[in-house]
């Protein structure tokens, strides 16, 4: 990261990037950050969480709400922003914590999901939500195939930087196959897996 120009830009990141140093490293790049929040980090999250489930009085809100119809398929999308947290939590740069809810109704169907996040940014919460349905965007391509194709989310690495070195490789691997032209990357890890030369292709020859 310290090598990526990052003076003007938003870098935008699921949990595993919602760490200390990484926002202070963006910060000092003079970046901007949006990174979603879990329970990985179970204080930072509790805070967060705590806040929009039982608000102290007098605390303001900004709230942007869109509606999408596609074929049958209908996306509400709410967020919630506050800088009520600002003072208190020690956190490089931050400017605003959030409340990101969808709700999808397909088919009779209808699926609800909640997410925090942390942000450096002081925009608004229509802007807010365009920059996570960006990275919405990146997550439906990059890492949806991350968990369902090659198994991220049932990996068992999560001590040191196991995580962060298991996620680089996924993506250089990813990048790779795109690059020698593969559009469906499941058939392609799949034909690849029995095939040692061409795996050594993409990964590269042993040292």
């Amino acid at each position: 990261m310290a090598e990526v120009p990052l003076k003007g830009r938003v870098v935008t990141g699921d949990a595993l990037y919602a760490c200390h140093s990484l926002c202070q490293q963006v910060v000092d790049a003079q970046g901007d950050y949006l990174f979603i929040v879990k329970a990985n980090r179970q204080a930072l999250y509790d805070d967060i969480s705590l806040l929009f489930a039982d608000p102290p009085f007098g605390v303001r809100f900004n709230v942007a709400r869109q509606t999408e119809k596609l074929k049958g398929r209908v996306e509400m999308r709410e967020l919630v922003a506050s800088d009520a947290l600002n003072e208190y939590l020690d956190w490089p740069g931050v400017a605003q914590v959030c409340r990101i809810r969808r709700a999808t109704r397909e088919k009779g169907e209808q699926t609800e999901e909640t997410r925090y996040a942390i942000t450096s940014l002081s925009a608004g919460a229509e802007d807010l939500l365009a920059v996570v349905r960006g990275h919405w965007a990146i997550e439906n391509r990059l890492h949806r195939v991350r968990d369902v194709t090659m198994g991220e989310d049932a990996s068992q690495i999560r001590t040191g930087s196991g995580p962060q070195v298991m996620a680089a490789l996924r993506n250089g691997i990813l990048g790779a196959l795109r690059l020698l032209g593969h559009p469906n990357i499941a058939a392609a890890v799949r034909g690849i897996g029995w095939q040692g030369r061409a795996a050594a292709l993409v990964t590269g020859p042993s040292p």
